[in-house]
């Protein structure tokens, strides 16, 4: 008897803005289901920051090695941000795709763009605060970025907002565990109550215009 064909994992891309708390959510989730999920480690020319190591929070690699992977197309996407490169190798994704393991990638809307140009069957879900003011609360409550740091991360988000229809889910994380349970049935079904990703929508641009106000007041 031959051996049933193991199901092909699936493929899910989640951003949001900086601050958002997707990456405890993306935890959550793959604490609640060991093995079920895996997380794709990015490729990066920048240094190691104290306590990294290479292959587990990014494959570390030189401007050189890097492009040559985009020249030789072994990346998914890829950007750059403050002169160094990141991407995801398209291999070892392929590779945990085919033996039936979700795959979760934490990456920005240019990514997410990238990435379902080429795989069009990418869940995408995108995070976002409960409001405005827990953002920056969030952000200017790490005590470890400038004002001026705070403000670019925040630009980022007004503009990032703007592709927030575009994700399949859009979750507002006010609630881990409850968050944790919006992403984890999506994933299972594909698909978002109507209702909730236009209410999450208005939100998003709601939360869009305070930034811009907040921004024009501290540049």
């Amino acid at each position: 008897m031959s051996e049933k064909k193991k199901k092909k994992g699936k493929l899910i891309i989640v951003s949001g803005f900086s601050g958002t708390g997707k990456g405890t959510m993306i935890a959550k989730l793959m604490e609640r289901h060991p093995g079920k999920y895996a997380f794709s480690v990015s490729a990066t020319t920048r240094k190691p920051r104290p306590g990294e190591e290479d292959g587990r929070e990014y494959h570390f690699v030189d401007h050189t090695r890097f492009e040559e992977m985009i020249a030789s197309d072994e990346l998914l996407e890829h950007t750059s941000f403050s002169g160094n490169y990141y991407g995801t190798p398209a291999a070892p994704i392929d590779e945990m795709l085919a033996a039936g393991q979700n795959i979760i990638l934490d990456i920005e809307v240019t990514g997410m763009h990238q990435v379902t140009y080429r795989r069009s069957d990418t869940l995408t879900a995108f995070i976002i605060p409960p409001s405005e003011e827990e953002l920056i609360k969030r952000l200017t409550g790490r005590g470890t970025e400038s004002k001026e740091q705070i403000v670019r991360r925040l630009t980022r988000a007004t503009e990032e907002a703007a592709f927030a229809n575009e994700y399949g889910c859009i979750i507002k994380n006010g609630d881990l565990e409850q968050s944790v349970d919006e992403l984890e049935a999506y994933i299972e079904t594909e698909s978002q109550d109507p209702r909730l990703h236009a209410e999450n929508l208005r939100l998003t641009e709601s939360i869009s215009k305070e930034l811009k106000r907040y921004i024009s007041k501290e540049i």
